[in-house]
This record gives C-alpha cells, sequence and structure tokens, in this order.
C-alpha cells in the first residue's frame, strides 16, 4: 500500500447499554438473531460498596489520604501537598472543592511555637539570674553567651545526624538550658572569689588558675550529667523514638556547653571580668542569703545527728506520695483532634452504617468546640485497610482553645460527647489520631487497653471474650468496652446432596457454579471508556435472588437438558459464621477493647487483672495476654529496673576515680535519694501519674544534683584541707568552723546554679499549648528535686562531711 507500513485494528468495544443489549447469544431456528437485551434487563449499576464517608454529618463524601514517604519531612510534605491541591482546584468542575480534613502541620507549627517561646523565655530567666548573683554584668554576659552559642551547637549536630526540630529534640535543649550555663557560672564564680582575695596578681594568671582550679571537677561533673541518660539512650520500639531525639538534644547542648566553658569562657573572663568587683557580701541577695544559711550551718553542725535523722524521716515519709502515684506510659499529648471510633455489632448493613455515621457526625459537628468532623466507615477498595462495616473512625478537628467555652477542657468536651453520640448496640471509643496510628501500628489495639484471648475454638473465644466485657465492665474508671463478635456474620450455605444430584448428572462445582453465575454475578467483559474499565456482570435481578427461597428456586440445567430447581439437589440455609479469622503468634485470637477515663493506666490494669482472674476461669488450652499501651508501659518498667542500677554503678566509679575515696563517693551519692524526695512530692502535688516522660525527668534530676554535690564536697575539701596545712584542726570546732567557711563562702556559688536550673524550668511548668504535658512531666520532678537537693547539699552534707571528719580525726590519733 503506497510503501508505507499499516496497523491492522479491530473495532468493537463496547461503548453504551444499547451496544450491550445488541449483542447476538444466539439465534432462532430460522436464524433469526437472539440478543442480549430480548433476554435480560440491562443497566448501569453500582459495584458492591464497603465503606463510605461523610462531612460534618451533611452527606457522603469522595475522601483521600496522603501518605508520606518513611524518613521524609513531615512540614515540608505537607506545604508541597497543599501547593499541590492549589493547582488542581482550578482545573475541578464547578461546584467541586477539595477540602482539607486533617492536617498536622498546625500542631506542627503549634507545639514549635510553644517551645521557641519557652526557650526564649528560660534564656532572659538565666540571664537575669546571672546578673542578680554577680552584680556585675560584663561577668554575667560570659555566661549568657554560652546559651545561644551551646544551641547552636547542638542545632548543628542534629543537623549533621539527621535530627530534626520537633516536641522532643527542642524539650532537650529546653530541660537542658539551665543546666548549660552551669560550668560557666562555677568558671566564673571561682574567678571572682580569686579576684575578691588577691585582685593585685596578673589577670591572665588569675584566669589560668581559677579555672585549672575547677576545670577537673567541672569535666567529672558533666560526664555524670551525660551517663545519667544511659537508660533514655536504652529505651526501645515506641518509647525510644519518642525520647532519643531528647536524651541526644541534651546531651549535645551539655557537650556545647562544656566545650565552651573550658575554651571560650576562660578568654572571655579574661577580657571581660574587669573593673570592679563586689565582694559575696556586697551583694543583698548574696548577703541576705548568708544572713538566713550561717545559723542554719551553725545548728546543723552542732547537731549533725538530729540533721541526719532529720534527713531520714523526710526519706521514710515520701513512702507515703510514692505509694499513691498512678502510673501511665505516656501522659496525653493535646494534638488539637480527636479521633472518635465506635464499633457496632457485625454483618451491619451499608445503608445503616451510612446513617449511624451521618447522625453521630451531625452531633459532634453541633458543639461549640469544634471545627469539622470527618467520619470514615468500612475501607476504601483497597487491601491496605481491611476495616468491616461495623468499624467507624471519625477525626474531630477542635478550634483553638481561646475559642472554646468558658472553664471547658478536652477532657470535659470528650465526657460531653461521648453522652450526646451514645447508641443503643454501638460502643464508643476515644483517642488521637497521631497517637491510635502509632498503637494500632504497635500492638492492633486502637484503645489505652487491650485483652487478647488465644485458643483454638472460634465459638468458645467469642463467649469468652463476651465474659469479658462482661466482667470488666464493672471495674470503676471504665469508660466503654466491646469485645469482637468475630463469629456473628451471617451466611448463606449452599449443601449439594450429592446422591440428589448425581441422579441428574451434576456434581458439586456444577451447582456452584449456576449459583455464582445466577446470585452473585460472573463477570461476562469489560468495556474500555477512554482510561476507565468496568466490568459487565451477569446474574439474576435482585427480586429473583434476595431470599433463602428465591435461592432454592434457582434454575439448575442437566446434561439431559432437563431444568431443575436448586432445592431439589441442595440444602439452602442460613447460619451464623466468623465475619474475620485473626491470629496473632500463630494462634486464633480474639481482643476486648477497654477505654478508661478518670483512672491512671496501671492502677486500672491491677484492679481489672485480679477481678477477671477472680471470675473468669479459662478452659484448658486458652489464654489472655493485656496489651495497648499497658503492654508499653511493662517494658519501658523491665528495662529501666535492669539499665537504672547499671547507670548507677556507672556514675558511682566516675566519682571514685575523681575523689580516690569511698567515703566522698557515698556523700555524692547521697544527693540521689534526696533528689528523688523532692520529685516524688512535687509530681504527686500537681496530680501527674509516672510515665515515661516523668523517669525522663528524674533521669535528668539525678545527672544536675550529682553535679551540685560533686562541686559543693570540692569546696568542703578545699577549707578543710588548708585549715589541716596550717595546723589550725585541733578539735571539732575547728572541724565545724573549716566545715562551715566551705560551706558559708561557696553558699553563692550553689545557689546561682540552683537558681539557674529551677528558674530556667519555670517556662515550661506554666507553659500551655502542644507538646507542653510532656514537658512538664519532665520539668515537676527537675524542679521540686532541685530543691529538696539544693537542701541536702546545703545542710545533709556538710552535717555528714563534719560526722565523718570528726570520726576520721578520732581514729588517727588512737
Amino acid at each position: 500500500m503506497g510503501g508505507r507500513e499499516y496497523m491492522i485494528r479491530g473495532l468493537g468495544y463496547l461503548q453504551t447499554v444499547q451496544d450491550i443489549e445488541n449483542v447476538a447469544v444466539g439465534a432462532t431456528m430460522d436464524g433469526t438473531p437472539i440478543r442480549v437485551g430480548d433476554v435480560a434487563t440491562v443497566q448501569v449499576g453500582p459495584a458492591p460498596r464497603r465503606g463510605a464517608a461523610d462531612l460534618n454529618g451533611r452527606g457522603e463524601a469522595v475522601a483521600g489520604i496522603v501518605i508520606m514517604r518513611f524518613g521524609s519531612n513531615a512540614l515540608k510534605t505537607i506545604e508541597a501537598i497543599k501547593a499541590r491541591v492549589a493547582e488542581i482546584q482550578h482545573t475541578l468542575p464547578a461546584g467541586v472543592r477539595l477540602v482539607p480534613v486533617y492536617d498536622r502541620s498546625d500542631l506542627i507549627h503549634r507545639a514549635i511555637g510553644n517551645l521557641r517561646r519557652t526557650l526564649i523565655e528560660e534564656s532572659l530567666i538565666v540571664a537575669l539570674v546571672a546578673i542578680v548573683f554577680l552584680l556585675h554584668f560584663r561577668s554575667a554576659l560570659v555566661a549568657i553567651v554560652t546559651l545561644p552559642l551551646g544551641i547552636l551547637i547542638s542545632f548543628l549536630v542534629m543537623r549533621s545526624m539527621g535530627v530534626g526540630a520537633n516536641i522532643m529534640s527542642l524539650g532537650g535543649i529546653a530541660i537542658a538550658m539551665g543546666a548549660m550555663v552551669d560550668a560557666a557560672i562555677v568558671m566564673i564564680e571561682n574567678m571572682h572569689k580569686h579576684l575578691e582575695q588577691d585582685g593585685d596578681r596578673p589577670r591572665w594568671d588569675v584566669v589560668r588558675e581559677a579555672a585549672v582550679q575547677v576545670g577537673p571537677p567541672l569535666f567529672f561533673s558533666l560526664l555524670i550529667i551525660t551517663v545519667s541518660f544511659l537508660p533514655v539512650f536504652s529505651l526501645e520500639q515506641q518509647e525510644g523514638r519518642l525520647f532519643k531525639p531528647l536524651a541526644f538534644t541534651k546531651t549535645f547542648a551539655m557537650a556545647g556547653a562544656a566545650l565552651l566553658s573550658i575554651t571560650l569562657v576562660p578568654v572571655l573572663m579574661g577580657f571581660l571580668v574587669r573593673g570592679r568587683i563586689r565582694p559575696q557580701e556586697a551583694n543583698p541577695v548574696n548577703r541576705g542569703l548568708m544572713r538566713v544559711y550561717r545559723p542554719v550551718i551553725a545548728w546543723g553542725l552542732r547537731y549533725p545527728w538530729r540533721v541526719v535523722a532529720g534527713a531520714a524521716v523526710v526519706l521514710a515519709v515520701t513512702v507515703l506520695p510514692w505509694s499513691r502515684l498512678g502510673s501511665e506510659f505516656m501522659p496525653p499529648l493535646d494534638e488539637g483532634s480527636l479521633l472518635f471510633m465506635p464499633t457496632t455489632v457485625p454483618g451491619v448493613s451499608i445503608g445503616q452504617a451510612r446513617e449511624i455515621m451521618r447522625y453521630q457526625d451531625s452531633v459532634l459537628a453541633s458543639f461549640p468546640e469544634v471545627a469539622s468532623v470527618f467520619g470514615k466507615v468500612g475501607r476504601a477498595n483497597t487491601a491496605t485497610d481491611p476495616a468491616p462495616l461495623d468499624m467507624y473512625e471519625t477525626t474531630v478537628v477542635l478550634k483553638p482553645h481561646d475559642e472554646w467555652r468558658r472553664d471547658m477542657t478536652t477532657e470535659r468536651l470528650v465526657s460531653e460527647m461521648d453522652r450526646a453520640v451514645r447508641l443503643p448496640g454501638v460502643t464508643n471509643a476515644w483517642t488521637m489520631p497521631i497517637k491510635n496510628r502509632i498503637d494500632m501500628l504497635a500492638t492492633g489495639v486502637r484503645t489505652p487497653i487491650g485483652i487478647k484471648v488465644y485458643g483454638l475454638n472460634l465459638d468458645t473465644l467469642q463467649q469468652l471474650g463476651i465474659e469479658i466485657e462482661r466482667i470488666v465492665k464493672t471495674v470503676p474508671g471504665t469508660r466503654n468496652v466491646f469485645a469482637e463478635r468475630n463469629v456473628s456474620g451471617y451466611y448463606v450455605d449452599v449443601k449439594t446432596d450429592r446422591v440428589q444430584a448425581a441422579r441428574f448428572g451434576l456434581n458439586a462445582g456444577d451447582l456452584h457454579d449456576v449459583v455464582m453465575a445466577t446470585a452473585g454475578g460472573m463477570n461476562a467483559a469489560i468495556t474500555v471508556e477512554g482510561r476507565e474499565r468496568y466490568e459487565i456482570n451477569v446474574r439474576y435481578p435482585r427480586e429473583l435472588r434476595d431470599n433463602a427461597q428465591k435461592l432454592r428456586e434457582i434454575v439448575v440445567p442437566t446434561m439431559s437438558g432437563l431444568q431443575i430447581p436448586l432445592g431439589q439437589v441442595a440444602q439452602v440455609s442460613v447460619v451464623q459464621g466468623p465475619m474475620a479469622v485473626k491470629t496473632d503468634n500463630a494462634f486464633p485470637v480474639t481482643t476486648v477493647y477497654v477505654d478508661i477515663a478518670g483512672r491512671d493506666l496501671g492502677g486500672y490494669v491491677r484492679d481489672a487483672q485480679r477481678i477477671v482472674g477472680a471470675q473468669l476461669k479459662l478452659p484448658p488450652g486458652y489464654s489472655l495476654t493485656w496489651s495497648g499501651q499497658f503492654e508499653f508501659m511493662e517494658r519501658v518498667t523491665k528495662k529501666l529496673r535492669l539499665v537504672v542500677p547499671v547507670t548507677l554503678g556507672i556514675i558511682f566509679l566516675l566519682l571514685y576515680f575523681n575523689f580516690r575515696g569511698v567515703e566522698e563517693t557515698l556523700l555524692v551519692m547521697l544527693a540521689l535519694p534526696f533528689a528523688l524526695v523532692g520529685g516524688i512530692w512535687s509530681i504527686w502535688a500537681l496530680g501527674y501519674n509516672t510515665s515515661v516522660a516523668v523517669w525522663v525527668g528524674f533521669i535528668a534530676l539525678a545527672g544536675v544534683a550529682a553535679e551540685t554535690g560533686v562541686v559543693m564536697l570540692i569546696y568542703l575539701d578545699e577549707a578543710f584541707k588548708r585549715r589541716r596545712a596550717e595546723g589550725a584542726l585541733r578539735g571539732p570546732a575547728d572541724v565545724a568552723a573549716a566545715v562551715a567557711e566551705g560551706a558559708v563562702q561557696r553558699l553563692r556559688r550553689v545557689m546561682m546554679t540552683v537558681t539557674a536550673v529551677i528558674a530556667g524550668l519555670a517556662p515550661i511548668l506554666w507553659s500551655a499549648g502542644a507538646g507542653a504535658d510532656v514537658m512538664k512531666r519532665i520539668a515537676a520532678p527537675m524542679v521540686g528535686g532541685m530543691v529538696t537537693a539544693t537542701l541536702l547539699t546545703l545542710v545533709v552534707i556538710p552535717a555528714i562531711y563534719y560526722l565523718w571528719r570528726i570520726r576520721e580525726m578520732r581514729r588517727v590519733a588512737s
């Protein structure tokens, strides 16, 4: 054909309903064609639906989600999605809009903004503390400079290691803020002391001597603070991913501050610490503290055993609040959104499921605190979300707190919503979107507590789950409880009568093919319409297959050409059976979901385990385990029980290498239990439960408390050894005078450090917003613990040191 190449195409696509009606399926004896339209009704119909979506209770909507690649930056991804959505909006038909129903960028901005504001407040407070105690702006400037530089170093290391800025990573810097200036404060205060005593010496000689004197103990102190965070680095799985960024950034910040304290700070001291240096007593603040402290330390050295006994009593009394503390895995993180996950009985129809969802969404949208409500029931046509029609997920996006009703809290709002959306046969559960995804991925349990029952028989598992549901409802604190009904599905069984079928030359396969073709439908072809594909399905009309009796009347062709009803060769019956068969650790499992309110997680589970154990008797071969957040909490507890003693042992060795003596090491280690005293009382007074966040606060507290004890002991040793070298130690009164001198003369340094740490953490305690709940649990034990650790450092350690030196002198004399 003219030397050209041609492609031969056969065109026969079905494009309209009429095209399908005109398809010939046979012919009569006289050759008249029999068309599809002659023997069937051809119409456009929907595919079977397994899910639906609703917006604000106003009707159905088409929904989609965006899944971010692992390791990507969430904020940048969301911003890129928003830009692409804005482009797509212009191409949509009139009246069609893309409306975001859940967006995490607001949470990210609020969390980072809250911590950024807290960091600025901490910096200003710490700077003010340095100025107030030194009354020398240029000296305070040396300490202040270490803050932005230390944070900058931390950010640089974070960037190089791929640690992003989030609630936890910025929180690590926040809790390190007060301790970051500690080394610089010690250096500056020591130089002030040297200048007060001998201000005529060359300035750089004073700088060198002051830095060399406190350099080694500072190194060991900062090393102890770093080692104290080993338990946090040992955390695994969810808790490890949450708190390791905090541990890394705190370590980076402290390492940066330590590096600056031995490099930049001495140089800045030489240049800036000039002019009039006021003695410690010339400062009204220091003078007032010394006026209060002198009689206290004098009384403590006069009655050292009373001091020790009083400290022991305080330690013993702390058992009372400790025994009353609740426990939980993590404090609630206010995400600014709620996830409502009701569950109804299996087998619910798509129409009934849509009606339940529409009603509950409309009720939730009526609350003035709610910005939008997006509900989903069942699943889309995908294998990645195998949710049944009895499982709902409703995302409730809340307005900013300043737009809520007066005195309304998240807990009260959830309680009101829960009461408003209650329906017979529907069990409610409340959580938050991010929290739920993490819990579901880790344990498969969407409520705080899940009770998994393992066994072989599905019917027995369902009965046990329902019995546990009945028992758990009586446990105080239970808001909702629901046991899976996995064997509550409905089936129409077609059981072949093989003897009867054989008489007509039929087998089970023939009957199954007939049922598939008539009741279930068979795909006869696929139409191609542009880029779209649609299946052509052949089956009986609905009125011929909508009950069991009509299924029995389905006509079955035989080999002889005779047509008989299906009921003649098979039994058609409606039975119950498993909707799904779930396994865990290779065993069939059913789960009881428990949602709690007004109770701590650990206390509730202990009560529930006791009641279930007393009232439930498991058959042989069946077992149950407690899962959900309780599982995480148990894992963290076991890990810390192993790692914390090892860490304390390492700290003990470091102290021993520094002091070269067991007595001094034990004296410093005393700071740890007394620091815990204040931490325990503080979280009890604030009504907090123990959690991973609280334990991280205690771990951070231990390092700072040990460092304070180290520096105080060094000053006591310095005063004692100087007087001994001068031959001025002839009796207990001289020892008491030496101890008092070492304690009082270094009071400013101790109070500066303690005030910097406590004041630096104060903005966290009064902060509000995203991330504040977690950070408050970390800061609270540190603030309370530093108070008791300071009392120990200023009163108890000098008393014990006095007793030890007196005993040592008597032993030498004898």
